[in-house]
């Protein structure tokens, strides 16, 4: 049985603080959880991803196994093949957006819409986080520029 590749440790940190110890798709805090997050090769190995920092991403587990080694997914709003929301070439703000009480995560373009039903970042556990998180003040982080809102009632 062939040995598992481990991501050297000083990447690992990188990653972590690069992300703000948040998974980079759902946006849910690695701190308050039971098992610490996983470094997602954003092109999987594969498929010719390396260990390279600008090829890391920080990730829980369930999105980084629903993500798995898909790069594209389905709009669900167009019916078209588009890229997954890559954290190192793309803007947060640019395809998602939250919704104003900080619960839900609302895709605005294709790439958004995929990833966010394809990774399914409104899972009942993430969104239960979220709002456990809202009550006490721990999220959204105030100083993230990701953090534009809209009001979805």
């Amino acid at each position: 049985m062939p040995r598992r590749r481990v991501i050297p440790r000083e990447s690992q940190a990188y990653v972590r603080r690069r992300a703000r110890y948040l998974c980079e798709y759902c946006y849910t805090a690695e701190q308050w959880q039971y098992v610490p997050f996983t470094v997602d090769h954003v092109l999987p190995l594969a498929q010719g991803g390396t260990d390279a920092l600008d090829n890391l991403a920080l990730a829980c587990f369930p999105c980084n196994r629903r993500k798995a080694s898909r790069l594209m997914a389905i709009d669900p709003t167009a019916g078209e093949v588009v890229p997954l929301f890559n954290p190192r070439r793309h803007m947060w703000s640019e395809h998602f957006i939250s919704s104003t009480d900080g619960l839900y995560i609302i895709g605005l373009t294709p790439i958004g819409r995929a990833t966010l039903a394809t990774l399914g970042l409104n899972r009942e556990r993430v969104v239960n986080i979220r709002a456990a998180d809202v009550a006490v003040g721990r999220h959204p982080p105030s100083d993230d520029p990701r953090q534009t809102t809209v009001d979805t009632s």
